[in-house]
């Protein structure tokens, strides 16, 4: 796994070895992130379940202004923090489950990526989707990767898909904050 545009272009990254983390392959990360295209320059980006910080650290080296990380497990966040340092990209990790983090966070981002353990079940999706609607800013999109073959999560009716496709074993869903 590596970065694959940008200014940390080819720079490896390192990946949590549990059984629930499951790296994205690159060629569905260059899928979705061409798929994002200008919308990932100069924004802020909140990588949930973040494991190896894969998406905030492409977000950051294709111009992000700023990346949070939340992650919660221990192995997890040493690598996380050891990908951080290596590729200079700057960015702030938060060692805390997802659903806690959200329930404080004030915040306001652009980007919000959702990647969560596959065993994540649907109503818990379900929540986090919930609770991150009203941090999204006006235009605001969220991209939530799934196992292909997973039901649809309810969603906030100010969000909207805007694209759902198959990349491998994946399922990438965006959605879009519609603006009225």
């Amino acid at each position: 796994m590596r970065i694959i545009a940008g200014a940390a272009k080819g720079r490896r990254l390192e990946a949590p070895r549990t059984p629930d983390t499951r790296p994205i392959t690159d060629r569905a990360k260059e899928s979705i992130f061409s798929s994002l295209g200008d919308r990932v320059s100069g924004a802020r980006v909140l990588d949930l379940y973040a494991g190896s910080g894969a998406f905030g650290l492409e977000a950051l080296s294709r111009g992000s202004a700023s990346a949070e990380f939340v992650e919660r497990g221990r192995e997890a966040v040493g690598v996380l923090r050891r990908n951080v340092e290596s590729t200079g990209l700057g960015g702030r990790i938060v060692a805390d489950d997802v659903v806690r983090f959200l329930e404080r966070n004030v915040d306001t981002y652009d980007l919000i990526f959702v990647d969560p353990p596959y065993a994540l079940s649907l109503a818990s999706v379900e929540q986090v989707i919930g609770l991150v609607e009203p941090l999204l800013d006006r235009d605001g999109v969220v991209v939530l990767h799934r196992r292909v073959g997973s039901d649809l999560p309810g969603v906030p009716q100010s969000l909207r898909i805007d694209d759902d496709r198959r990349l491998g074993d994946s399922r990438v869903l965006r959605y879009l904050k519609e603006t009225r």
